[in-house]
């Protein structure tokens, strides 16, 4: 039986989201995957679909109605991937009782100002341009390690070389907890 995971848009969802394709094309024959878009989650709707105004109704409201949405849609325990926003989401939501096996977040830059942390094994990546990244004393306030990527900015989780690295962590991840499982039932 295949692993469940969850994926979390960032703040365009579907609208600007052709590289979530590729993610899909990836690991849809390894997980049970089911996809949600952060506008939808957070009720975002508005007048002129600009960066600002997308970010600035998350920030006014939209997060936490995404947190209360994902709550009530999922109630079974999944691995979660998640880009930008939607790893606050993710990160708030298991805060909140969300069951989380563990949490991958890619350029989750409103994460840094978190000062608890889920109790799962978190992966946080970012790109070493992306100047809204969480600061080197955040992760040590918060004890989590993160990940640096030389050459990208913010948006890197729509590259096809972030794309590939991130499955294969994901399935390395995955396959790593199966492979243990599995020795540990032989013993």
């Amino acid at each position: 039986m295949a692993e469940r995971l969850v994926i979390l848009s960032d703040m365009w969802g579907a609208k600007k989201g052709l590289w979530i394709t590729s993610y899909l094309g990836y690991l849809q024959q390894h997980f049970n995957i089911t996809f949600y878009d952060c506008q939808q989650l957070g009720n975002i709707d508005v007048k002129v679909n600009s960066e600002e105004n997308v970010h600035q109704a998350f920030v006014d409201g939209g997060i936490e109605t995404a947190v209360a949405h994902l709550l009530k849609k999922e109630e079974e325990p999944a691995h979660y991937l998640c880009f930008s926003v939607g790893g606050a989401i993710a990160w708030k939501a298991a805060l909140s009782g969300l069951p989380m096996k563990s949490l991958y977040a890619v350029s989750s830059t409103r994460v840094r100002s978190e000062v608890k942390k889920p109790d799962c094994p978190i992966r946080l990546l970012f790109g070493d341009s992306d100047v809204y990244r969480p600061k080197a004393s955040w992760y040590k306030e918060i004890g989590v390690e993160g990940e640096l990527v030389n050459g990208f900015s913010h948006d890197m989780y729509t590259d096809e070389k972030i794309i590939k690295k991130v499955c294969l962590d994901l399935l390395n991840t995955v396959t790593q907890k199966s492979v243990k499982t599995d020795k540990q039932k032989a013993i």
